[in-house]
């Protein structure tokens, strides 16, 4: 695996598990209930509302979901990254900016295309996973690029 491949490997690993620990975490507080519902709910953008009821398989397939979008938003993000010179001037800003931006896909195209469907919208529940995609996506992937970048312009002189 060369350094590239390894870098955003491991950045999507790490933001993966922070946001789904965040959201078994947030899921807790709020139910009390099993965390690995949460793996199902994921899963039911599969299967649908059946998914509840599955067992081991049915998280597994939640999990790897899970981790195929974090993957998907890192490769995104370490790939558009060197291409805006914005991103690099303000880390902080630019999480901000990119956990808006998968809470947007998320939560404008991803579920309502799936079968899990629309939701009723929550302001509270929304602006809490607004926070969780922020701090446990944006800025660690921001950090995570810059540092990347730089380091692979301080290779090349």
């Amino acid at each position: 695996m060369n350094r590239s491949t390894s870098s955003v490997f491991r950045a999507g690993l790490i933001v993966g598990t922070l946001d789904i620990l965040s959201a078994f975490l947030y899921y807790f507080l709020k139910t009390g209930k099993n965390v690995l519902n949460v793996l199902k709910f994921v899963a039911g953008g599969i299967y649908g509302k059946q998914a509840a009821a599955g067992g081991t398989g049915i998280m597994v397939v939640g999990l790897v979901l899970h981790y195929l979008i974090a993957f998907a938003f890192t490769v995104f993000f370490f790939w558009v990254f060197p291409k805006t010179k914005v991103f690099a001037s303000n880390k902080i800003l630019t999480g901000l900016m990119y956990g808006i931006f998968i809470w947007m896909v998320m939560n404008l195209a991803v579920v309502p295309l799936s079968k899990i469907g629309n939701r009723p919208f929550d302001l509270k529940n929304a602006l809490i996973n607004l926070i969780i995609l922020i701090v446990c996506l944006g800025i660690p992937l921001s950090f995570m690029a810059n540092a990347f970048y730089k380091k692979s312009e301080i290779e090349r002189l």
